[in-house]
């Protein structure tokens, strides 16, 4: 073969593999685009909802603050509250077209895997929006709660030339307090998706989780005092939570692997297109 034959043919072999990787960006962007749709409509539905969903946000406030007349929310700067009400559009278009995202996100890999890893696959998939709802239902119903009447109650009536101390809360804190909470405990409630997915790809076992339970007891509380408030309510309330995730997920682990184990041993690996 002459040089000039092993040169095109060279060529000819990168443009053969160009093709694919073009064909997969262009449907990359066109998920992307679809994903981006999604969410700009999600946003112009919540925003024109926003004032009642950041009334609902503040429910747990005005229920330790009912029947106290002249309590309020405040702000500050001009543009606080219009700048308030597009987080809270934001916050609530991310929720609402998170199963647009995560469908485009699925179209786009689900060609790429077997059948069997698409069935695997797809549990974990469902599962993540519902642990994140009850991460934040977690917060809603119970930390904050409990967290406002422990914060209320380092108020002080004053006198005896005491000036007294009363909470004048502003709504873009209030808003950061809350959204904060709610994507920490969000996030930490896919703990249990992420070491199971984990753990069916192979990179950890029940057993290397199990050992190394002390560390993830210290780890569980380290991260819950990195992503709430330095109050005690708000660490406690995450870090048992992502303790207790961790022994389930150990549990799931060891379901996969026992369940893999009996696949080996029938001499079936389910790899089908």
């Amino acid at each position: 073969m002459s040089g000039g034959d092993s040169g095109r043919s060279g060529t000819e072999h990168i443009e053969a593999s160009r093709a694919p990787l073009l064909d997969h960006l262009i449907e990359l962007r066109t998920r992307l685009i679809k994903s981006m749709i999604g969410f700009v409509l999600a946003f112009c539905v919540t925003f024109y909802f926003a004032e009642d969903i950041y009334r609902f946000l503040t429910q747990p406030l005005a229920d330790a603050l009912a029947g106290e007349p002249g309590r309020r929310l405040i702000f500050t700067a001009l543009q606080e509250t219009f700048f308030t009400y597009i987080k809270v559009a934001l916050f609530g278009a991310l929720c609402l077209a998170f199963p647009i995202i995560a469908g485009q996100l699925w179209m786009f890999v689900a060609p790429g895997l077997y059948k069997d890893e698409r069935m695997a696959f797809l549990p974990f998939l469902a599962a993540t929006p519902v642990l994140f709802l009850l991460g934040a239902s977690l917060v809603f119903y119970f930390i904050m709660p409990v967290a406002t009447e422990f914060f209320l109650s380092f108020e002080a009536p004053g006198g005896d030339g005491a000036l007294p101390i009363q909470l004048e809360a502003k709504v873009n804190e209030y808003l950061s307090l809350v959204m904060t909470l709610i994507f920490a405990f969000g996030l930490a409630f896919q703990l249990p998706v992420a070491l199971m997915l984990m753990g069916r790809a192979g990179l950890v076992s029940s057993a290397t989780l199990a050992k190394q339970r002390k560390y993830a007891i210290v780890g569980a509380f380290a991260a819950a005092a990195i992503l709430t408030p330095p109050d005690p309510i708000s660490q406690i309330g995450l870090g048992v939570p992502i303790i207790l995730l961790y022994e389930i997920s150990i549990i799931g682990v060891r379901l996969i692997e026992r369940k893999r184990a009996a696949k080996a041993a029938s001499g079936t690996d389910g790899k089908t297109a």
